[in-house]
């Protein structure tokens, strides 16, 4: 019995694991060791994962989460060990090898991440061997869904977009300018505020204003990052929410950019059982 974790900057999805089955899945809080300290991360793991997992020790444990450099690893390694009843190997692997892995298998090719935040990066079958690095949410991260609600919302409180939509947006999430304010530059994980807000996007996805400032975020995202790597005969697949949801803008955005997509997934946690099945 062995447990997979996908841990974004919002929620962890676990897997308990047996002869190449889900058997048991919990949800959690993300866990990112940016924006956490390990501390945070025990007590997380404690009061919301333990007392949710068959009483009885786990072979191994794979944990794929966001933040997780070299640096941080040890990190979440130590966080695991300390609560997690182990009995093999425990591994920490960033969110992007993940996403290779769940995406690709044992293929070589070119894996996106489009959720919370987003990344990317060339995948050789076995290692990444190109990274661009996402800067986060405020230097980067294009096409998130943080990056999203970031570029609304200044749309929205700056006059930008189409008239009644501010009034709609503030009256639909029960919020004032100041209260957005103070909750993206006081409070902590703006990313994940910012993030909750883009749904209005979707909703809204027909308006003209809103249909080309998600369009032009998706372009952005394929020329600052996809289009670094070497693109052209290699299909481009994704992985998230945000890429899920909005698949159709994230075409039309690829078309006019000469992109090729491929597999377009919500969650990388099926390839990834099978990677660590030996089924891929």
């Amino acid at each position: 019995m062995i447990l997979i974790a996908d841990s974004g900057s919002t929620k962890t999805d676990w897997c308990v694991v047996e002869n190449g089955e889900i058997i048991q899945r919990v949800f959690t809080k993300g866990m990112n060791p940016f924006f956490q300290t390990e501390e945070e991360m025990k007590a997380e793991l404690t009061e919301a994962l333990l007392p949710q997992l068959p009483k009885k020790d786990l072979e191994a444990v794979y944990f794929y989460g966001a933040g997780c450099t070299p640096e941080k690893t040890p990190q979440v390694h130590s966080a695991i060990s300390a609560v997690l009843p182990v009995k093999g190997e425990i591994e920490v692997y960033s969110d992007m090898v993940g996403a290779a892995r769940g995406l690709c298998g044992h293929k070589a090719g070119i894996a996106c991440i489009l959720g919370t935040g987003s990344n990317t990066c060339y995948y050789d079958g076995e290692n990444i061997t190109a990274n661009v690095s996402p800067l986060g949410f405020i230097l980067g991260d294009e096409g998130s869904g943080a990056v999203l609600g970031k570029l609304m919302v200044g749309s929205l409180l700056k006059n930008q977009m189409t008239p009644g939509l501010k009034e709609k947006f503030l009256e639909q999430f029960k919020l004032t300018p100041p209260e957005i304010i103070d909750r993206v530059y006081r409070k902590p994980f703006p990313n994940r505020f910012l993030a909750s807000l883009s749904p209005f996007l979707s909703q809204n996805i027909e308006d003209p204003t809103v249909h080309a400032l998600v369009l032009d975020a998706f372009k952005a995202f394929l020329k600052r990052n996809v289009m670094q790597y070497e693109y052209q005969g290699c299909e481009v697949n994704l992985i998230g929410s945000v890429a899920y949801y909005y698949r159709n803008i994230l075409a039309e955005a690829a078309e006019a950019m000469g992109v090729k997509l491929g597999t377009i997934l919500q969650s990388p946690m099926p390839g990834l059982v099978d990677y660590h099945s030996g089924k891929n």
